[in-house]
């Protein structure tokens, strides 16, 4: 593998988020921490399976490969997060109207109030994290998140529609 030239070595402010985020992403994913905010949340599930529980939530009715291209996963682990939470009695298959041999995926009545106490137990640590900031400082770091994840995306996005482009027989 070649090294990088100093011309693409990243700028250090680059290198300092993404130690930050690795930062966040670290704190975010202990499995203890996970652990603590669903006891708090009174809802007993892994984080894979609350990861698409709000995507559900953010966007249902969808059928399992939309939500899987959401998510940015393998149809086959959406599958099985779905199974899991209808099970738990938290998501229910349901005819799309467009097509009626299609399925999508929606919240039940006991999904929406697990949702809705997750976010809530994540807001309160969120309210108490963030106490010292001022209300523009919290504008500006959501606008930047914001901007941070849509960037991430279209990067996912335009990488896999090159390595289908690369994949392709010519």
């Amino acid at each position: 593998m070649p090294t990088p030239s100093p011309a693409d070595a990243p700028a250090p402010e680059v290198t300092d988020i993404e130690r930050a985020l690795t930062r966040v992403a670290s704190l975010t994913g202990r499995a203890r921490q996970h652990e603590r905010l669903m006891a708090s949340a009174g809802v007993p599930l892994d984080r894979a399976a609350v990861t698409v529980l709000r995507q559900i939530a953010d966007s249902e009715p969808l059928r399992p490969g939309e939500l899987a291209g959401r998510l940015v996963v393998e149809a086959s682990h959406v599958t099985r997060q779905v199974q899991q939470l209808q099970r738990a009695g938290y998501v229910t298959r349901v005819a799309d109207r467009d097509d009626r041999r299609a399925r999508r995926i929606e919240l039940t009545p006991a999904g929406r109030s697990a949702v809705d106490r997750i976010q809530e137990v994540c807001r309160r640590g969120m309210r108490r994290s963030l106490a010292d900031w001022s209300p523009e400082e919290l504008r500006d770091l959501a606008a930047l998140l914001h901007r941070l994840v849509d960037d991430f995306l279209a990067h996912v996005e335009s990488a896999a529609v090159e390595a289908r482009a690369l994949a392709a027989p010519a």
